[in-house]
């Protein structure tokens, strides 16, 4: 299916009607509980359905909606605008995302709002001497992307919301305003980005004191020009950020810090609908996320793999061995093969059930690969798909489902804030291929697929996925962290349809993470210690990690009770700073 596009001053013809309510509530950031999993994954309590994010205030935003005449749609833009606030190390209006939607009609969208490359974007635009210059790709003017989020949530909500955006923009800046308790996590990733940070005065303005020094854990963290930002969008609409001031500032700054990102660029930014990846898993139907991600890719590609094994017959050791070898397999592949399918041919075979029998025909139980490369994946019909990071799942008893991944890449994205705005850029373009063999950020190593163009998007990792049952949503989830958001999405599944697991266990199981290079199985510290063993004897390069990414979900086996988990270690770290 080709991929239609509505560009950011598109008008949109709906067959949904926008009913404007009475604002909707702020949530109270005064006694915000971090160390509480309730606070992060919750049902309405009128029944109408659940929310999952990575920060209680955002979930908070997702019920208000819920509570007061919204549906899964609407609290799911609620949840991503808030995130831009409370969470802005992850995500923000000045970055991309990607979303699976099943709307309560049955029609199912992959709808991509992955950052663009500006127009002025070259193949050898990080090329210094010859080399890769890696700082220049994530950091500073030149690593930002075209970003992509505004239309997506303008879009949805047009689509199939029942609230305005805004009706959900005006809390998210209420919180910008008066401010909210800054929490461990978010201390801890403006801690380690000192440096960086401190090369932007915008941007040290905002997360550092006066000392320059990070903000504390618990400090009333305010962000009034991101509020003033907030509520010129919820007056103007989202033109005011694509062609009024907001890109006036921005093409300022990029003038005179030798930016090539333009005011047509922002103009003519394209969201596309795409055909969501449809693969099947012992009876379930897996909706994924077709390129530039490549997410939907190999959490099918690898499901085939493990589809001829009885996963829970497995023993512990024997599992995770599996489990790394298969994607191990699936990486090399998308170091090769993948790319945005605009621009070069993804094949259509990578997830083809015969293809996954060839591949696992090659995993030993005995011993880890060595030196494996890419495959040869057969032809099909039709020969291409018509680490810092924040996932939302949303689901309502009508039957909306919804699963969006959205980020500024690294942590803080460019590190850039446009004077006045108080909005954080993404680095996005460090997710192209600035040379061929050269890791990014996350230590990804991509081919000329993957190579930069402008207009063109680079290849993601994100992998928000839905599954169902007949025709049933049953299972909405997504993950952050770079790559190992597609082998965390992938084991979270496994866990609760082979291992028969509630989601909030499914969450909590260890979890290890293999992506060909660097040549290591990345296993997290609560992995017991005699299966790291067993796994180092298999030949398993062990790489100990505090934890692999984060996850949140939402299950539910009937469409009408929800069972709705965030991720527990995000939880517990909050937790144990607390105790301090």
């Amino acid at each position: 299916m080709k991929a239609r596009w509505i560009t950011a001053l598109a008008r949109l013809t709906v067959a949904a009607a926008i009913v404007s309510f009475s604002p909707l509530a702020t949530a109270d950031s005064s006694n915000t509980d971090y160390s509480s999993a309730a606070n992060y994954a919750r049902s309405s309590e009128n029944g109408v359905g659940s929310v999952a994010s990575i920060h209680p205030l955002a979930t908070q935003a997702g019920i208000n909606a819920l509570q007061q005449g919204g549906n899964a749609i609407d609290a799911a833009v609620a949840v991503a605008l808030t995130l831009g606030v409370v969470d802005n190390h992850n995500s923000g209006i000045g970055n991309g995302n990607f979303a699976v939607i099943r709307y309560a009609d049955g029609n199912i969208e992959a709808i991509d709002g992955r950052e663009m490359a500006p127009q002025a974007a070259h193949r050898d635009m990080y090329l210094r001497d010859g080399k890769a210059e890696r700082a220049l790709s994530q950091t500073g003017a030149l690593a930002v992307g075209v970003p992509g989020a505004l239309v997506v949530y303008d879009y949805l909500l047009n689509r199939a919301g029942k609230l305005s955006l805004k009706d959900v923009l005006l809390p998210a800046a209420d919180i910008a305003e008066q401010g909210f308790p800054l929490s461990a996590v978010s201390h801890a990733r403006i801690s380690s980005n000192v440096s960086a940070i401190q090369m932007f005065p915008e941007t040290a303005a905002i997360l550092l004191d006066a000392k320059g020094q990070p903000w504390p854990a618990g400090h009333n963290f305010v962000q009034q020009d991101l509020a003033k930002t907030y509520r010129e969008l919820a007056e103007q609409g989202i033109d005011y950020f694509y062609r009024g001031a907001f890109t006036k500032a921005l093409i300022q700054w990029m003038e005179d810090n030798g930016g090539i990102l333009t005011a047509e660029d922002m103009a003519n930014y394209k969201m596309l609908i795409r055909e969501p990846v449809k693969s099947d898993y012992r009876g379930y139907t897996v909706y994924g996320f077709p390129p530039p991600s490549s997410g939907g890719v190999h959490v099918a590609q690898i499901l085939n793999m493990l589809e001829r094994y009885d996963i829970a017959a497995l023993s512990e050791a024997d599992r995770y061995h599996l489990l790394a070898e298969a994607m191990r397999l699936a990486f090399a592949d998308r170091a090769h093969f993948l790319g945005d399918p605009d621009f070069v041919k993804v094949p259509k075979g990578l997830i083809a059930k015969s293809y996954a029998e060839q591949l696992s025909n090659g995993i030993s139980f005995n011993k880890a690969a060595v030196d494996i490369s890419h495959g040869n994946p057969p032809k099909a019909d039709i020969d291409f798909f018509g680490k810092h990071t924040t996932h939302i799942s949303t689901a309502d008893k009508w039957g909306n489902w919804v699963a969006i991944t959205t980020t500024l890449n690294t942590s803080f994205g460019s590190k850039v804030v446009i004077p006045g705005t108080g909005v954080l850029l993404n680095n996005q373009m460090d997710d192209f291929s600035s040379q061929p063999g050269v890791p990014n950020a996350f230590g990804l190593v991509g081919n000329e697929a993957n190579s930069i163009q402008p207009g063109k998007r680079p290849l993601s990792s994100m992998s928000p996925t839905l599954v169902m049952k007949g025709n049933q949503p049953i299972i909405s989830i997504g993950a952050a962290g770079g790559p190992t958001i597609i082998t965390q999405v992938l084991q979270g599944i496994v866990n609760m349809l082979d291992l028969g697991m509630t989601v909030e266990q499914a969450l909590a199981t260890p979890r290890v993470h293999n992506q060909w290079l660097p040549q290591v199985t990345m296993t997290e510290e609560i992995l017991p210690q005699a299966t790291r063993e067993a796994l180092e004897q298999r030949g398993h390069k062990i790489y100990l990690r505090p934890y692999n990414g984060t996850t949140q979900a939402i299950y539910s086996n009937d469409g009408k009770v929800f069972e709705a988990a965030a991720e527990p270690r995000i939880i517990q770290q909050n937790k144990a700073a607390k105790s301090l």
